[in-house]
């Protein structure tokens, strides 16, 4: 299968192209603008395959799109470019609007455009994969809830709200148009090549660097965890074998609070790195809580029973497996991260772009 990814040098995206190209005979085109998030580095280890290509471009430009379209001759688009943090939206939700609404109307229009002019037979065969988020849905107010594919949208931040209308836009156009399309809504990712600004990644690197460890508010709020290698691989089964038309929850059964996360990458640090910087006595003593961040979800949880039962997918990570190697990824990789964090990751792009 001949795949076209959008957004492929981010976190997910460049999970995803590792995995078509190391387990599976997949060709694929990577479009990427190269924002900030956007890192190259993160597809080292393929970017000399024969059957990946890599095009710098904007979704949002039509015409690249179709030059793109014409060349490659996609049999599938897996959309994944998205502007994603929270905080970054609150502060100026414009580039969030442009990208995931304006940029996904974009990027549907040219696919409808090249699908349309497909034999009958591939036509049929083709699919529009878009790849969303379970903050489309706000938060859960109990601890017995969970979101399902059925579960009403009520987005809490620009970002989610930009979201949940590009997930619209992608329904309207397989209502209206006839495109093959499949929507995903994933729970919170996390695991290796994740930007620094995240979670996860932050509280790793801060604590390596004696740096406070910043919690929103008490540190109560629920996420459910999903290693992003368990994504990609929901992913792939969805755009193979899911039904057109169908959405699909994917989640990786591991709802932590933010506090507990962080408490545990303190453990796992205390293990696996003893040396600490100086003065810090413990990493946990850096833990340090901030004020709340506007409009926060309270929960997030995901029932994944539909992907399970019809797909057969089901995480291969637990939370504790999955955060030993996500740490254990961070330590072994300090080239990676430290190139991040002064900027070098921008001004030396790996690959050719077509």
């Amino acid at each position: 299968m001949k795949i076209l990814i959008t957004g492929g040098a981010g976190f997910i995206g460049s999970a995803v192209i590792r995995h078509l190209i190391e387990q599976t005979d997949c060709q694929v085109a990577n479009i990427d603008a190269l924002t900030y998030a956007g890192n190259l580095e993160s597809l080292a280890s393929v970017r000399d395959c024969e059957r990946y290509r890599f095009y710098q471009a904007d979704i949002c430009d039509k015409a690249r799109l179709q030059q793109i379209f014409s060349e490659f001759q996609p049999e599938a688009v897996m959309h994944l470019a998205a502007e994603s943090h929270v905080d970054r939206s609150i502060e100026g939700p414009d580039a969030f609007v442009r990208t995931n609404v304006l940029g996904t109307a974009t990027l549907l229009e040219a696919t409808r455009a090249y699908w349309s002019g497909l034999a009958p037979q591939a036509r049929a065969a083709f699919r529009f994969h878009h790849v969303s988020t379970d903050e489309v849905f706000g938060d859960l107010e109990g601890t017995a809830d969970y979101f399902t594919e059925h579960t009403p949208y009520a987005p809490s931040s620009p970002y989610s709200a930009s979201k949940a209308g590009s997930d619209h836009l992608v329904r309207a156009w397989g209502r209206t148009y006839g495109l093959p399309v499949l929507v995903t809504n994933c729970s919170n990712n996390y695991g290796p090549c994740h930007f620094p600004e995240k979670l996860i990644p932050h509280v790793i690197l801060n604590a390596l660097h004696g740096k406070p460890l910043p919690v929103y508010g008490n540190g109560s709020q629920i996420r459910d965890w999903l290693h992003v290698e368990d994504h990609a691989r929901a992913l792939y089964t969805v755009l193979t074998r899911g039904a057109v038309g169908q959405t699909y929850n994917i989640g990786g059964h591991n709802e932590q609070s933010n506090l507990k996360v962080v408490q545990g990458i303190c453990a796992l640090l205390e293990e696996l790195q003893p040396n600490k910087p100086e003065g810090v006595r413990a990493y946990s003593d850096l833990i340090e809580f901030v004020s709340d961040r506007p409009g926060h979800d309270r929960r997030y949880a995901i029932d994944a029973s539909k992907i399970a039962n019809e797909l057969g997918w089901i995480p291969q990570e637990t939370f504790d497996t999955g955060l030993r190697k996500t740490v254990q990824w961070y330590l072994d990789n300090r080239g990676w991260w430290q190139r991040v964090l002064n900027g070098a990751y921008r001004l030396e792009r790996l690959g050719n772009a077509a």
